[in-house]
């Protein structure tokens, strides 16, 4: 099969394609025949090696050959233990653990896997498991009145907690580059901020910040918060994330602002319930490109240096 493959940490330029064996599913696995797989910010990580914790589990050189977690496609084979699924289910999930996605072929866990909607397309399907699970999470706090402030809202889970946020009756802030302002609009941000101009920091307290590119110091976090509010960062530097469990919640514990990091549950619970308000009409997808599997490095260029709005997918003929 082919697959775009990278032995060692690097820009873009160190991806290739490469015919490679087609992987055998074990005993509680699903070979899965690749239709489309949505780039995420994890994937960014994974091939530059940055943040740190990035190379857990590959030092040196990448733990994964092969990158690609949120993938949708069709069941091509089952291990011995596999119940849930038959050869032909159209099926999606997060396949975070093994990866795998950027290839004709991948094998993932049958827990990390769900049934397909109908409604949606592979390519849809592909954008909800990782984006969707964090916007879920990220926003199960908001409520009616609050003021929600969402930290690189013009990406992908940031474009579905804009709309979450909103669903809740919150009145939501949009945090991105001046290339996702209106874009951020248009999802139903009441307001919008250029961070290249603008310190969010410093313009009002949120009752709610969800930090999705979290690289500052958490003083002016801290200071962003209203009184009994709450901060949650996903992913972010090293130097962010111990701040955070540290000084933030120090900080928390005196003052009653809270900060923290949001530990993002995996698996079909959830991320399926993002994809039945989408099947709803409450909850809408947008794809801002998508690229075929020669164009991997392309597609997680984009999404590395912040030029997409929404969610890019890899598409397998």
């Amino acid at each position: 099969m082919r697959a775009v493959v990278h032995d060692r940490y690097g820009p873009p330029e160190v991806l290739r394609v490469e015919d490679v064996p087609v992987p055998s599913p074990g005993a509680n696995q699903v070979l899965v025949e690749v239709a489309a797989t949505s780039v995420n910010l994890s994937d960014w990580e994974g091939l530059t090696g940055t943040p740190g914790y990035a190379r857990i589990g590959g030092l040196r050189t990448p733990a994964h050959r092969v990158l690609g977690s949120d993938i949708a496609g069709r069941v091509a084979a089952v291990g011995s233990g596999v119940t849930r699924f038959r050869v032909g289910d159209e099926v999606y999930g997060d396949n975070l653990g093994l990866m795998g996605g950027f290839a004709e072929y991948a094998v993932a866990p049958e827990a990390a896997l769900a049934h397909k909607p109908e409604e949606l397309t592979f390519a849809e399907a592909s954008t909800l498991p990782q984006a969707g699970s964090i916007a879920l999470q990220g926003m199960a706090r908001a409520r009616r009145g609050q003021r929600v402030l969402i930290n690189g809202a013009g990406g992908g889970a940031g474009s579905f907690a804009i709309q979450l946020a909103t669903l809740a009756g919150a009145h939501v802030t949009g945090v991105d580059n001046a290339g996702k302002l209106d874009f951020m609009r248009a999802l139903g941000a009441d307001e919008v901020i250029d961070y290249r101009s603008e310190d969010f920091t410093r313009l009002g307290r949120y009752d709610l910040v969800l930090d999705l590119v979290a690289h500052r110091s958490v003083f002016p976090y801290w200071r962003a918060l209203a009184r009994g509010g709450r901060y949650l960062c996903v992913g972010g530097t090293v130097r962010t994330l111990l701040g955070v469990v540290t000084v933030g919640a120090a900080l928390g514990l005196l003052t009653g602002r809270r900060l923290g990091v949001l530990l993002v549950r995996q698996g079909p619970k959830h991320f399926t319930p993002a994809a039945e308000l989408c099947r709803a009409g409450d909850l809408r997808i947008h794809i801002d490109h998508a690229f075929p599997l020669d164009e991997v490095p392309q597609a997680l260029a984009a999404v590395g240096e912040g030029r997409v709005r929404g969610k890019v997918v890899v598409t397998t003929p």
